[in-house]
């Protein structure tokens, strides 16, 4: 009973069989079939190949949302070198409400604001990146792939130790401020904080020392990530005139980056730029300084990096392979299918029709009498 079952269970599986065998006695091969075999199995292997690369590479995804965290501070990452002396400028941030002013965690630098060699072919390098940063959106994704690859935009340290006078302030550091519309801005004298606002003590700095050509390094909000360049990076302002107001509009956009490498909360931001000479006797009203005026947006940028799961990949494969196999197969049976009309049309040695009998030897057998049937009739 067993062996009955079993084969019984084999026979209903051979029916199931939803795949024709075809006997070789049947199969009739040829030179051109053979030629375009050889094509569609070429053109499969290049395909998958292909495919292949193509799952392994990532791309980044795009979500966006309201940003529900207002009450968290932000970071704010700072690296300004301006050609005044320390003891002669000052920088504090005022936020809108004028709740909160700050200029703790500033560090003030003296340093040269001439730049080296080697210093000025990474300016020349980042402003370069920066060019093709600003055609090619693209290439920020290279950036967000390769995080931990890229070193720090921060300027390299000087070759030698300085012999020039320290001609130059560098202003760096952190600061965290409220989540709301603020104002960083370095300008003559130091910041005097008081309960109804602020000032600074410009009375001592002679006007003829007023030079506000300054060299962003690095500025950005957040998190720093090494590898990402933020659009102010490697920015340098050269003025000649003494009353110059320079004046950077930023909206920093929250940004959550998850990539294979990294989890970060960074910002990035969009940045306008406006710089004008102060002269009072034209209308042109204001202070001499750098001024960086910043907005947080109220959206919140996800990005994060996918890939081609597995099963999509194998199907994609499967349709390369089938695809291929049946529109040669297609496309052979046409082009035979018209080789043999025009062949038949034109009369080609191809198409050989069968040879027909002469009119006479038809009428030859025709007429002759069987021999079986001669015999017949004797009898």
């Amino acid at each position: 009973m067993r062996r009955l079952s079993r084969k019984k269970a084999l026979s209903l599986v051979k029916e199931l069989d939803a795949f024709p065998k075809v006997s070789e006695s049947y199969v009739e091969t040829s030179a051109s079939g053979g030629t375009v075999s050889l094509i569609a199995f070429s053109a499969m292997a290049l395909l998958a190949f292909l495919e292949f690369f193509v799952y392994r590479d990532t791309w980044m995804k795009y979500e966006y949302e309201v940003d529900k965290d207002f009450s968290s501070k932000l970071k704010i990452n700072i690296d300004i070198t301006v050609a005044m002396k320390c003891q002669h400028v000052g920088a504090d941030i005022l936020d809108l409400a004028e709740t909160m002013i700050t200029s703790s965690g500033l560090q003030y630098e003296p340093t040269i604001f001439e730049l080296t060699p080697q210093q000025r072919m990474w300016q020349r390098t980042l402003a370069v990146i920066q060019s093709r940063l600003k055609e090619e959106h693209a290439l920020q994704e290279v950036l967000y792939k390769t995080l931990l690859k890229g070193g720090p935009t921060a300027l390299p340290p000087r070759e030698n130790p300085a012999t020039e006078p320290l001609n130059a302030c560098r202003i760096h550091g952190q600061a965290y401020v409220n989540k709301v519309a603020g104002n960083l801005h370095i300008t003559v004298g130091k910041p005097i904080h008081h309960p109804q606002g602020h000032a600074h003590i410009a009375a001592f700095v002679s006007h003829d020392m007023y030079n506000f050509s300054h060299r962003i390094d690095h500025l950005s909000f957040g998190e720093e990530v090494p590898g990402i360049i933020s659009p102010l990076d490697g920015t340098e302002k050269i003025t000649f005139n003494n009353n110059q107001m320079f004046q950077y509009f930023i909206t920093v956009v929250p940004t959550k980056l998850n990539t294979y490498k990294i989890s970060a909360d960074t910002h990035q931001f969009s940045v306008t730029e406006r710089e004008r000479v102060i002269n009072h006797a034209a209308g042109s009203h204001g202070v001499s300084g750098i001024f960086v005026k910043y907005d947080t947006s109220s959206l919140m940028v996800t990005v994060s990096e996918q890939h081609m799961p597995l099963w999509q990949f194998l199907v994609r494969l499967c349709g390369i392979v089938g695809g291929i196999f049946s529109t040669t197969g297609m496309l052979h049976g046409l082009v035979g299918c018209f080789f043999d009309v025009v062949c038949c049309r034109f009369k080609l040695g191809a198409c050989r029709p069968r040879e027909e009998v002469p009119q006479h030897m038809n009428n030859l057998n025709h007429h002759q009498t069987p021999p079986m049937a001669a015999e017949a009739a004797q009898e």
